[in-house]
């Protein structure tokens, strides 16, 4: 597969991700067949040439490369290997996991999807909605390296891809730690920020200064003047979206007789603020929570306006 027309591809999920990298394909040049549980999520992708199918199966009847989005281990393994599932599509011969489902639910694919004939690479992406709409995402791959060469040029249209290693769920490993150190640097600037705000600092002087120094980090650099500071809180990346990704890797960790203690505090955080704005709410959110508890606000404002809450 090297540029303009391919065979078709597989995609089952068009939501905050899914969607922005239907797109990318499409645009790339590649014949799409995409499925949704969300029939309007995929109108607009549609619109731009892409094949509707009715279920799963239907896409992996269509399409010998599959992809997945989805956001939970539960969802992908019912979309793949569940009745009614991609396994029993009369096309599919490769399958890419984009999600981040943990590396049982990959090793898991993996087995029985095999047993099959098909091969899979789980490939979790990082980036967010922003990188993936640019594509620039980072994809994490593992599993087959003559699968990865040989779907490289794919992965291309959505970011960059770095084969991780050849043994299933290395990647999706890698991811969760990755999300979970994203997760730990919004929970610690919005204590310093805080912090700041209440000693009377100006939160942008403190992240410009920040930003220059040895504390700087995604959230500092980022969430926090894009989203925290203009109050959007939209960076595109739920709170129990992080909460599951936090505790899959909690989950892994215990697996393999690794005491993450800071992880712990992080998860502990992501269920109060879960519980305080929902699982919908943005993950940036989570400095709402560190602002009410604190009595103030981190914004944008020369001047800040403290609580007057004792």
């Amino acid at each position: 597969m090297t540029g303009g027309t391919t065979s078709r591809i597989g995609l089952i999920g068009a939501g905050q991700m899914g969607a922005p990298m239907a797109r990318r394909l499409l645009e790339a040049g590649h014949a799409l067949v995409v499925f949704d549980t969300n029939p309007t999520a995929i109108e607009p992708l549609v619109a731009l040439g892409a094949i509707s199918a009715a279920s799963p199966v239907d896409v992996a009847n269509s399409a010998e490369t599959v992809f997945a989005s989805l956001p939970h281990p539960a969802i992908v393994r019912e979309a793949i290997i569940g009745p009614n599932g991609a396994i029993a599509g009369q096309s599919i011969r490769q399958f890419v996991d984009l999600s981040s489902s943990g590396a049982g639910t990959a090793i898991e694919l993996a087995q029985v999807l095999g047993a099959r004939g098909v091969q899979c690479l789980d490939a979790p992406v990082s980036g967010g909605p922003a990188g993936a709409a640019a594509g620039t995402l980072t994809l994490m791959a593992s599993g087959p390296r003559a699968l990865f060469h040989t779907l490289q040029p794919v992965l291309a249209c959505l970011g960059r891809p770095v084969f991780i290693g050849e043994k299933p769920g290395s990647a999706q490993t890698l991811k969760l730690l990755n999300n979970l150190m994203s997760a730990a640097a919004i929970a610690i600037t919005s204590e310093a920020l805080a912090l700041g705000v209440k000693a009377g600092l100006d939160p942008r002087v403190m992240l410009e200064v920040i930003n220059t120094s040895s504390g700087r980090n995604s959230a500092t650099q980022d969430k926090f003047p894009n989203q925290v500071l203009t109050r959007r809180f939209d960076f595109g990346f739920s709170i129990g979206l992080s909460l599951k990704d936090v505790r899959l890797c909690l989950d892994e960790a215990r697996t393999l007789g690794v005491p993450l203690l800071t992880g712990s505090v992080v998860s502990q955080l992501l269920e109060v603020a879960k519980n305080a704005f929902g699982a919908g709410a943005d993950c940036t959110m989570l400095a709402r929570l560190i602002e009410q508890w604190s009595g103030c606000e981190i914004t944008a404002a020369a001047s800040v306006t403290q609580s007057q809450t004792p």
